[in-house]
């Protein structure tokens, strides 16, 4: 089977796959800039709007629920129609919503170019890891899967950050902040477009030996062939169930670093807005280490065991609860700086189990990675929509630690998902009808 795919490859080694995940990574790292920035904002556009802290939350969570019921058509037409015409698709769309977000001058007409950018960031994920799924052997797919968690956060710190100095600045405050960050995107898509192809066998610069490497440890068909994903197996798989789980619990907790926590250091802490923007940047760096270095022992525990429940629910169980112990450690410190330093730590162990899960549907989702990825990916941003929209609630009943305990709480639950997990074969073989599951995991 080999010769007929690495026929017209040069011999000798590249390095393309990597290439590839970084053309990921920042694609990643782009969108978040644009969807975690209004964290740092949220304050300023309340006052200037003359908003509530309920109003803010529908905002915030404006996005979550198109991006959310956006992941499984968004994930069927990568699944159908590639990776290297879906993200520039995906990567203007969401730009032109950023650049609305900046010019509207109403609550609805936020509320509805933050929806925008929440549908038009609905396929990224999919196509990412659609393509991992076809560029790496299954020994390195953690790696990949956490350089892209690592670059959401890293994107998204440094968007926290600059955003802080953007905002104070009378010349751009948050709508040039808005303008300016919507040109990444489009520079992005051009390029991705030209560059960027869906499998190994079509990049020109791929060399036979590192087509035999990818070929000799995929578990995906190589053929672009697509099929229809059978829906009602995945869905009523247990597998499924606890793969959703554990994300919506996650990016649910995740989420608060992306959304409230600004807000929580300037009300609970007395930070400034440039402090508070500084200080919610470290919990995402913790994110950024601990997605390169979870997507490193991962894949380092898998070749060393040749274990999935080892090296992806192991690794996520033991950093989801390590994450929990962290903050509530924080709950007992009073100063800003060493408490965010502990809930920094805490967001390491957090990122850490990241790559677990995008590597979790790499490995389970047999020939419909896409679909599935986009089932756990919806559970999470339902989650992230649910946790941002209540928080004012929390806080208002039970003050900000009780919101933290919330948050703490997540990452137990989201463990106990992961313990939960069958992680053998496919969703599909574990189907109540397992017939035509078996089928899909071929």
């Amino acid at each position: 089977m080999a010769d007929p795919i690495l026929k017209g490859h040069p011999p000798g080694r590249s390095w393309v796959r990597y290439q590839v995940t970084l053309a990921l990574c920042v694609a990643a790292a782009i969108s978040y800039v644009c969807r975690n920035t209004i964290s740092v904002a949220e304050s300023t556009i309340r006052s200037d709007l003359g908003l509530t802290k309920e109003q803010t939350g529908l905002l915030m969570g404006a996005f979550f629920l198109p991006y959310a019921l956006g992941q499984i058509p968004a994930g069927l037409l990568a699944h159908n129609k590639g990776t290297r015409y879906c993200m520039p698709l995906f990567a203007m769309c969401w730009s032109v919503a950023t650049l609305m977000f900046g010019k509207v001058a109403t609550l609805g007409g936020l509320i509805a170019a933050r929806a925008g950018q929440g549908l038009s960031q609905a396929g990224i994920f999919p196509c990412a890891t659609s393509s991992i799924a076809h560029w790496f052997p299954i020994s390195e797919r953690a790696f990949p899967s956490g350089a892209l968690a690592s670059f959401m956060s890293l994107g998204g710190a440094v968007g926290v950050w600059i955003a802080g100095l953007m905002i104070v600045d009378e010349r751009i405050g948050w709508r040039g902040m808005y303008l300016i960050f919507s040109l990444p995107g489009f520079i992005f898509a051009a390029w991705f477009l030209v560059w960027f192809r869906d499998r190994p066998e079509e990049h020109p610069s791929v060399r036979a030996e590192e087509m035999a490497h990818i070929a000799a440890g995929r578990t995906i068909s190589s053929t672009t062939e697509s099929e229809s994903t059978p829906w009602w197996q995945l869905l009523t798989s247990p597998a499924t169930i606890w793969i959703c789980g554990q994300q919506f619990c996650r990016a649910g907790a995740v989420m608060f670093f992306s959304s409230w926590f600004a807000t929580y250091l300037q009300e609970q802490h007395k930070a400034s807005i440039p402090k508070s923007g500084f200080l919610s940047m470290l919990p995402l760096v913790g994110i950024v280490v601990g997605g390169i270095t979870g997507g490193t022992v991962v894949d380092a525990i898998y070749r060393r065991t040749g274990s999935i429940r080892l090296s992806r629910q192991g690794v996520a169980i033991i950093s989801s609860l390590i994450c929990a112990v962290c903050i509530a450690c924080a709950l007992l410190v009073h100063d800003p700086i060493p408490a965010v330093l502990l809930i920094s730590v805490g967001s390491m162990f957090a990122g850490a189990a990241g790559p677990c899960g995008y590597t979790i549907t790499v490995d389970m989702g047999g020939r419909h990675v896409a679909p599935l990825f986009a089932t756990m990916n919806m559970a999470g941003n339902i989650g992230a929509l649910g946790f941002t929209v209540v928080v004012p609630y929390i806080q208002r009943a039970v003050g900000w630690d009780g919101v933290m305990m919330v948050f703490g709480a997540l990452f137990i639950v989201s463990a106990f998902c992961w313990w939960m997990l069958d992680s053998s074969g496919t969703v599909f073989g574990q189907s109540i009808s397992k017939s035509q599951g078996h089928n899909a995991a071929r």
